[in-house]
């Protein structure tokens, strides 16, 4: 079965709310024929559009096939959180590869927020983008711990844009009964991830880049120049850029063992009026420590959009509103008589140890997927890196290329039933509250 049509009607955005408060972009043509580019980008959404718009912006010739619309996947459909840091914390990354390594991965996270808020600036793109991400906790030991981090990255990294917030002081930012503490991060941030897809797209536009939308790449054949084959054309070209996350499908089979597209589901309340004062006291997204995290944040229209499940077959649940409304009745039970006015899913990617997948599949041919939860910032950077790799500046590119991702048990075939097994037990931990 193909994710690209599995829950989703060929050349149409999900019924999100999202999608209800833009205005797309006029439907941009689908390849016809044979086309030349220096570069040619496989996927519209973050990682795609930043590609294209560095890329074109340094004067190269770029076409952006996209099988969809612009900002199809998780691009337009995440929780529209800015996060600090890697998906991974710098405790763990300094284990893993290193000081030098993960002091690196740490510039390189804070380049992908000022990446976001510069594009956002620079190209006057009106996503509502605003400071401020919540970790919240369950226990008193995952309150230790978040405080802890949050001293390391004062400590080590001159990082002091997060509070440390007691039960209490938690409480009084997100009055749910659920939570035990947190952090809050006022160097994170939040917007509207569709409209930033979407004003993304309008900037790579604009720099001079070619974006087919209904233009689904069926194969790439390699040799003297790389040449990408549509089922109504081709282009060739020097470069390929491969920017499908979890929709990449069999167009690499090295990569489709290493990165795994999981589901994941969000409502949007009717707008709450006073009660949102209930759920925040402050316009921030929050993130909770569960396994299966709980994300959430107020919409500029006073709604709550709530996002929590998981699946991870092809098909989407059939009712996504009963799906989320369990998580979201856990955390706010004042909200059990709250319509739920738009409820949809959409698909990402995952890794092994969370950390995105860079590599160079062939020659010619640069890769970044399998962002994990964690890629409105790194994908808008991983754009830039391969852009920048592309014109021999590839420095940010191999560092993260050399993050190990080892592949998924039983590789591209068998990852996604032993995956069920493993998700299965991490969710009965969140529900035992071990």
């Amino acid at each position: 079965m193909n994710l690209l049509y599995a829950n989703d009607r060929p050349g149409e955005y999900p019924p999100s709310w999202y999608r209800a408060t833009v205005t797309p972009l006029p439907r941009l043509a689908p390849l016809g024929g044979a086309a030349r580019a220096d570069v040619c980008v496989v996927g519209a959404g973050y990682t795609g559009l930043s590609a294209a718009l560095h890329l074109a912006g340094a004067g190269l010739d770029v076409v952006v096939l996209e099988a969809q619309r612009v900002g199809f996947g998780a691009s337009g459909r995440n929780g529209g959180q800015l996060g600090s840091g890697q998906r991974l914390d710098q405790i763990t990354l300094e284990r893993m590869v290193g000081r030098d390594d993960a002091a690196h991965l740490w510039r390189l996270a804070e380049e992908a927020k000022d990446l976001v808020r510069d594009l956002v600036a620079r190209h006057a793109i009106d996503c509502h983008l605003k400071p401020g991400v919540a970790h919240a906790c369950f226990t008193a030991r995952e309150v230790a711990q978040e405080h802890a981090h949050a001293e390391h990255l004062a400590a080590r990294y001159g990082y002091d844009r997060i509070e440390m917030l007691d039960a209490e002081g938690f409480a009084a930012l997100c009055p749910s009964p659920a939570y035990r503490g947190g952090t809050l991060d006022m160097g994170a941030a939040h917007l509207h991830p569709l409209a930033y897809a979407l004003g993304l797209a309008r900037a790579a536009l604009g720099a001079g880049a070619r974006i087919h939308e209904g233009s689904e790449v069926r194969g790439i054949e390699r040799g003297a120049r790389l040449r990408v084959t549509t089922d109504a054309g081709h282009v060739e070209a020097d470069h390929v850029i491969l920017a499908c996350n979890g929709y990449l499908g069999g167009l690499d089979a090295r990569i489709a063992a290493r990165v795994m597209p999981i589901n994941n589901f969000m409502v949007a309340t009717a707008p709450l009026g006073a009660e949102a004062a209930r759920v925040l006291t402050r316009d921030v997204a929050v993130a909770d420590t569960k396994f299966v995290v709980n994300y959430f944040r107020l919409s500029h229209d006073g709604r709550l959009l709530f996002g929590g499940g998981e699946s991870y077959g092809y098909r989407f649940p059939r009712d996504i509103r009963a799906t989320v409304r369990k998580p979201m009745l856990k955390i706010f039970p004042h909200l059990a008589d709250v319509p739920l006015d738009h409820a949809w899913g959409g698909t990402l990617a995952i890794t092994m140890r969370r950390m995105p997948c860079f590599a160079r599949p062939a020659p010619g041919i640069l890769s970044a997927s399998g962002y994990s939860g964690h890629g409105v910032g790194m994908a808008t950077l991983a754009g830039r890196l391969m852009a920048e790799a592309v014109r021999g500046q590839a420095s940010g590119f191999d560092v993260m290329a050399r993050l190990p991702v080892p592949a998924f048990p039983g590789g591209a075939a068998l990852r996604g039933p032993l995956l069920v097994l493993a998700m299965s037990w991490f969710a009965l931990r969140d529900r035992l509250g071990l």
